[in-house]
């Protein structure tokens, strides 16, 4: 049988029966990725958890570090691209190429904010010296141990930028991919894939901020 044959277009793979069941099969990959994904962040949630316990009252104290306003507008912002690349999906699954694009370009452009903000707030920390470790050479914040409470800060915060800017490699190969005619209503899979791993970056950082930015 043809590929190009109706019944059987061009993007079902050869192992699967129809379109639905490649696209379950996809939903259930990328669901089973993202439990791993929250296991890897759930442990470093218990991390944080363990030494806030410990520590307090310099937890407290450190927090007081960061900008709380950068980190209020990237969790705008983050939330905003979650909105956009919803659209994106519901554009696709009506045939809106041009709109799919626009959306997926707006939270891309929206994705590229967040990382530098993130950017001017990291570079603020190494130019004070808020640095993880053995690395940490400020004297501005009382309490034991202050080098704990950025060392989880850099490493929580920039696993999650990582992830950031996968999504951003993933969403730009998608309009690519869009601009070519690659998807339709009848096929959005790595689209709506996509999205999930997207609203997962977004749902993450809304846990990051108020444990860092928020503590008082």
């Amino acid at each position: 049988m043809s590929h190009s044959q109706e019944g059987h277009p061009k993007f079902l793979q050869h192992h699967f029966s129809d379109v639905e069941q490649q696209r379950e099969s996809a939903k259930l990959g990328m669901w089973v990725f993202l439990v791993t994904e929250i296991l890897l962040f759930g442990g470093l949630f218990v991390f944080y958890a363990i030494y806030r316990a410990w520590y307090p009252d310099m937890f407290h104290n450190a927090h007081l570090a960061l900008d709380v306003a950068m980190g209020t507008t990237n969790t705008i912002v983050l939330i905003t691209s979650s909105v956009t690349i919803a659209l994106g999906i519901r554009s696709i699954q009506l045939d809106r190429q041009k709109d799919t694009i626009w959306y997926l370009f707006a939270t891309l452009l929206l994705a590229g904010t967040f990382m530098v903000i993130k950017y001017f707030e990291y570079m603020h920390k190494i130019h004070l010296g808020q640095l993880p470790g053995e690395w940490y050479h400020f004297d501005g914040i009382e309490g034991n141990n202050p080098h704990v409470f950025f060392s989880a800060y850099f490493l929580m915060t920039g696993l999650h930028g990582i992830h950031v800017l996968i999504g951003m490699g993933l969403i730009t190969w998608l309009i690519f991919r869009t601009k070519a005619g690659h998807f339709s209503s009848k096929y959005y899979t790595h689209i709506e894939m996509t999205g999930l791993y997207w609203h997962l970056v977004d749902l993450i950082w809304i846990f990051l901020f108020p444990l860092f930015y928020l503590i008082g």
